[in-house]
């Protein structure tokens, strides 16, 4: 699947657990990789640990770490990857920033919604 990301083309896929080492080495569900414009995400019933979870479950972890890295390709493509006055962590790509975004995305897009705001 291809989705615009402020004009860029991104490419998302979803692997299996054993298909990335990228999971496994950095203990990852799901990155955004800003030179390959891909973002990739982990099949969660190949997850280890996850084989017993519920279908609900599942879905609801890959949409959020779906969301959530999308949010790091829009701080990408915006410019603010590595934009912060610190030298040792840039602001965007506070991981817990790019979740609290991830997470509460669905919520505040419903709130505009329901006034008219989108």
């Amino acid at each position: 699947m291809v989705i615009n990301i402020l004009g860029t083309k991104y490419t998302v896929k979803k692997k299996r657990y054993k298909d990335d080492p990228f999971f496994d080495r950095n203990s990852w569900d799901g990155y955004c990789r800003e030179s390959t414009k891909e973002i990739v995400y982990c099949d969660m019933t190949t997850f280890p640990g996850w084989e017993y979870e519920s279908p609900k479950a599942v879905e609801s972890c890959e949409k959020e770490t779906l969301r959530h890295e999308i949010v790091h390709a829009f701080f990408n493509e915006s410019g603010l990857s590595y934009s912060s006055s610190r030298t040792d962590r840039p602001w965007a790509k506070n991981e817990e920033m790019v979740d609290w975004i991830a997470i509460q995305g669905p919520k505040i897009y419903e709130a505009w919604r329901a006034v008219g705001a989108v």
